[in-house]
């Protein structure tokens, strides 16, 4: 799930820089290139990627003409003979990089949406060369130098608040990657991270391997309590597949959630069960756990080479938590709340088991078939009627109405063609001010699951909002795995499906709503990040949302008001189970960068942390760790994963003053506080600070408590 720019994916918070010669005078754009992938995007709205030229072919002259270049550019700054300026250098590097701009948004949209055995193996020849270009920045000694200068000349004399905030963000990105060692420790730096490139290249691919390999193909005569919408296209992806006449459950979530829902064929829950979460652990030439192994220890000599005791010490030191002991406190916290109301799910869904003399005890494969039982009995809900009324399509319009009201925006389908996209499944909105009718930017939605295309769901920007060389619009994009439907059948998804497309959306909303002059204050803090996304879930369930977008499939007749009441009443129904499961992975990702990683075992450790926090035996790890790609397919969430959670108690508390509002989810006032201090200054602004100034106080975690009804200590 996921939020952030492909560039800073990709990069590793190494920033990607350019160069000007003189005081007065612009970067010099690069001529241009014959190579398609690096030339300036041309066309209506600013200019737009080139989507319909990608090619495999291209992508690797591409990227290494643009790392030459860029390099060439950063030479130019090291080396000027004038003093250092915010202007000469912080300013040079800002407007930097442009054709590797270019090329690193192909380069995402072919390894995350379009992915090929030809393209990763690019990906794998491509991934030295990458930490070999981004060492060579971050050890460039005069680089570092005049970017001190700047520095130590802002800590005496502090620059307007913007400026300041780029020069503070710069500086520390370039000492925790290592700037201020000697040049034997570079050396060995560097080579650590070119090993890990490649590592984190195995990991992902690996991973992808098992995902498009391990399909479960069903007769009709196994097919039991499926709805016909999955049935219709699981024919047709066993179609596509060359198995005409069967049905195909893929290794995805979005296929493997819905079967162990409805699935009455408790054997072949357990095999799509175990073909899901043994990605990347098949103990064959696709296993990462040796991979992890390698990850862990180049990650902690890495850091010892600039004296942190281990990887989670250097990574949250920039982040809200600070320390890897206020992140565990806030996770242990809220874990024994979260197991104790998994035992009484299980204890309820045992007894449906045993009422209806199913003769079973409860296993992971079982859990969401029997909790589905839980949830119609207690709440007299049925998530299957349910979905009669989440229609991908309204859901689509239910979010631009949402965006409407809170950020004054307004979506328009663009005309079909004008826009270049890279699948045919992608369609694309412009997005305006309602008032004015200005230009924001536009928004992609690739919404369906294919093969070469990465699980889950994530947002992404290809052009992000920076106005120090004057205003530009926002290339953004959702990308969702829903299952394609068969022809003429709409898109029904789960209340879980649907908070995670809101989720999403609000990455994009984030991305559009910058008001920010520098490109890195586009970067965000990790465990902030996901909150602005996670906030706007909520609006999800209001009146305004319900009462209006949720309509039957077939009838168009809206939901029953009795239906709304039951999700309302079910809100905090399997809590135990969400929490739980997303915990274990955030405290697995935290306590095995505490380890000592000399001899780790994965698996065995894996084992015996889940046997010492006293992990339900009912429920998985929501990522196990062979398969935990926000932590060992690069470094964005490493020592990160909690942020989701750190995330969820900021959104609580806010969550509490929309609710105290006289205007409610709606309120102006709270509305215009939201967008001005939460989602415009993007990291120009410390974020606890920008919290406070919404809130007018720090975020207290009771409110997260109350949301999962869990019990509130007394402390």
């Amino acid at each position: 799930m996921i939020s952030k720019t492909l560039k800073s994916t990709l990069i590793c918070s190494i920033i990607v820089l350019s160069s000007c010669n003189e005081e007065n005078q612009k970067p010099i754009e690069t001529a241009m290139s014959d190579n398609v992938l690096i030339q300036e995007w041309t066309g209506p709205f600013e200019g737009v990627p080139a989507f319909d030229k990608i090619s495999v072919e291209a992508i690797k002259p591409a990227m290494e003409e643009a790392m030459k270049l860029n390099l060439e550019e950063i030479e130019a700054i090291a080396n000027n003979t004038e003093p250092a300026t915010f202007k000469n250098t912080i300013v040079a590097m800002e407007s930097a990089g442009k054709p590797l701009d270019r090329v690193f948004a192909y380069y995402g949209i072919m390894g995350a949406n379009v992915s090929s055995p030809e393209f990763r193996k690019v990906q794998s020849e491509l991934a030295p060369k990458l930490s070999d270009f981004r060492s060579k920045i971050s050890q460039n000694e005069k680089l570092f130098q005049r970017i001190k200068t700047v520095y130590d000349a802002a800590q005496k004399s502090p620059l307007e608040p913007q400026e300041q905030r780029v020069v503070d963000l710069i500086y520390k990105r370039f000492e925790m990657n290592g700037a201020n060692l000697n040049t034997e420790k570079k050396a060995r730096y560097a080579a650590i991270n070119k090993e890990l490139s490649s590592l984190y290249t195995y990991f992902a691919n690996n991973v992808l391997h098992d995902e498009e390999n391990y399909i479960t193909y069903l007769n009709k005569d196994q097919l039991g309590g499926l709805a016909d919408g999955y049935i219709k296209s699981a024919a047709k992806i066993a179609t596509d597949k060359g198995q005409e006449g069967k049905y195909a459950i893929t290794n995805t979530r979005s296929s493997m959630d819905p079967f162990l829902t409805y699935s009455t064929e408790r054997e072949l829950r357990k095999q799509v069960w175990e073909n899901y979460y043994s990605r990347g652990d098949n103990g064959d030439e696709y296993d990462n756990n040796n991979i992890i192994a390698k990850i862990l220890k180049l990650r902690k000599e890495r850091v010892g080479l600039m004296g942190y005791k281990n990887y989670a010490e250097w990574r949250l030191q920039d982040r809200m938590a600070k320390t890897p002991e206020n992140a565990m406190d806030l996770m242990l916290k809220v874990w024994p709340a979260a197991t104790e109301r998994v035992k009484e799910e299980v204890a309820d869904m045992q007894t449906i088991a045993n009422e209806l003399g199913d003769n079973i005890t409860i296993e992971p494969w079982d859990y969401r078939y029997y909790a589905e039982k839980v949830r119609k009995k207690k709440y007299d809900l049925d998530s299957d009627e349910v979905k009669q009324y989440l229609q991908l399509d309204k859901l689509t319009e239910a979010m631009f109405y949402v965006a409407g009201e809170l950020f004054n925006y307004k979506f328009t389908p663009v005309e079909e063609d004008s826009v270049p996209v890279f699948h045919e499944d992608v369609k694309v909105w412009e997005v305006t001010d309602k008032d004015s009718g200005e230009n924001i930017g536009l928004w992609y939605l690739d919404p369906y699951a294919r093969e070469g295309k990465r699980s889950g769901a994530w947002a992404t920007t290809y052009r992000s909002s920076a106005s120090f060389e004057g205003d530009m619009n926002v290339l953004a994009s959702n990308n969702s795995n829903f299952v394609k439907p068969a022809p003429g059948e709409a898109v029904l998804v789960s209340w879980d499906d649907a908070t995670t497309f809101f989720h999403e959306f609000g990455h994009a909303l984030h991305f559009f709503s910058a008001d920010v002059k520098y490109p890195t204050l586009n970067g965000g803090v990790r465990d902030y990040t996901e909150f602005q996304s996670q906030l706007l879930e909520r609006w999800l369930s209001t009146d305004n949302v319900i009462n209006k977008y949720l309509v039957h499939y077939k009838t168009g007749e809206p939901i029953p008001a009795s239906l709304v009441e039951k999700i309302k009443k079910a809100s905090t129904f399997n809590q135990g189970f969400g929490t739980t499961e997303y915990l274990a992975s955030a405290l697995m990702d935290m306590k095995l960068h505490l380890a000592d990683p000399t001899e780790i075992d994965i698996n065995q450790f894996e084992r015996e942390t889940l046997v010492e926090l006293g992990m339900p035996k009912e429920l998985p790890m929501r990522h196990r760790t062979p398969q935990f790609g926000h932590v060992f397919s690069g470094e964005g969430y490493a020592t990160a994963y909690y942020g989701y959670m750190w995330a969820d108690v900021l959104t609580s508390d806010a969550s509490e003053a929309f609710k105290e509002a006289k205007g409610g989810f709606y309120d102006k006032e709270v509305a215009d506080k939201l967008v001005k201090y939460l989602f415009a200054p993007r990291n120009a602004m410390d974020p606890a600070e920008a919290y406070r100034k919404f809130r007018g106080r720090d975020a207290k975690i009771e409110a997260l408590m109350r949301d999962r009804g869990f019990p509130i200590s007394e402390e």
